[in-house]
């Protein structure tokens, strides 16, 4: 199991379009992929549940991957995460 946390420095948060490009990028790995924020824990590969833990700019959230590509997921979603997210 591999972990990292990130500030989501998007104006407007995981809103629809950076939680779509973030589950975009999870579904490609068959590891579990979660993402915590506050005592939220939800699939991060599921749009509807990233959108339901309501995070915000400057949130902290963690991501954990646990599976045989678990690095390379944690590595994947880095890179997308710290693009911006599509903004």
């Amino acid at each position: 199991m591999v972990s990292q946390t990130f500030v989501i420095r998007n104006n407007a948060g995981l809103h629809l379009k950076p939680a779509a490009m973030l589950c975009t990028e999870a579904i490609k790995y068959k590891s579990s992929i979660t993402l915590s924020f506050g005592n939220t824990v939800t699939n991060a590969k599921s749009v509807l549940n990233v959108l339901s833990a309501c995070v915000k700019c400057n949130d902290s959230i963690t991501l954990t991957c646990e599976g045989e590509d678990e690095q390379e997921a944690l590595e994947g979603l880095s890179k997308v995460v710290e693009s911006g997210l599509g903004e």
